[in-house]
C-alpha cells in the first residue's frame, strides 16, 4: 500500500495502566487524548486501570473485538517493577508483533534519557486488525512516541507508505 491523497481519521483508544493515578492525574493519557484529536483522528473510547494482567487484557479484548476501534494507545505497565505487567497481559492478544516500534522507540529515546532507556518495553502489534501500542508512562515518553512514531505512521498521507492504509487488508 501507498500513501493516501487524504487524511483518514481513525478511531482510538487511550487506556492509562497505573496503581497511583486517577483520570484527574493522568498527564500521559490526557496527552495521548488531546494529541490524536489534534491530529484529527477520534478518540473512541479511554479507561484508567490498574496494574493488572486480567483486567487489562480484558478491557484491551473488548475494545480489539470492536469493529469501529482502528487502535489502542496505551501507556504505563511497560517498566521492570514487580507490578508493571502491560507486556504479560497484552502480547497473548497480538496476532503479529511489530519489533521495529520498540526498537525505534528506544532508539529515538537514548537521544533524551540515555541508557535509561534500557529499562522500557515498549511495544506494538496488531490483534485482530487493530493496531496496539504500548507505551511508558510518562508523558515526555508519550510525547516522544506520538511525535516521532506513531502520528506519522497513523497519517494516510505519511510517504512512502504508512500503518493507516494498510486497514483495509489487515484482516486478508
Amino acid at each position: 500500500m501507498t500513501a493516501a491523497l487524504q487524511f483518514i481519521p481513525l478511531s482510538l483508544c487511550v487506556l492509562t495502566v497505573s496503581d497511583t493515578r486517577s483520570l484527574a492525574e493522568d498527564s500521559s493519557g490526557d496527552y495521548l487524548a488531546t494529541a490524536l484529536a489534534d491530529a484529527g483522528h477520534r478518540l473512541h473510547d479511554r479507561a484508567l486501570l490498574p496494574d493488572d494482567k486480567y483486567r487489562l487484557r480484558a478491557q484491551v479484548s473488548q475494545w480489539i473485538a470492536d469493529p469501529g476501534v482502528d487502535g489502542i494507545l496505551v501507556t504505563g505497565g511497560t517498566g521492570f517493577t514487580g507490578r508493571d505487567s502491560t507486556p504479560e497481559a497484552l502480547l497473548p492478544l497480538l496476532d503479529k508483533e511489530m519489533p521495529g516500534f520498540g526498537e525505534l522507540f528506544r532508539a529515538l529515546s537514548f537521544e533524551e534519557i540515555g541508557t535509561s532507556t534500557l529499562q522500557s518495553r515498549a511495544f506494538a502489534g496488531l490483534a485482530n486488525g487493530t493496531f496496539l501500542f504500548a507505551l511508558p508512562g510518562s508523558t515526555s515518553a508519550c510525547r516522544t512516541a506520538w511525535e516521532k512514531i506513531v502520528r506519522a505512521q497513523l497519517d494516510a498521507r505519511t510517504r512512502p507508505c504508512n500503518l493507516a492504509t494498510l486497514r483495509p487488508r489487515l484482516k486478508e
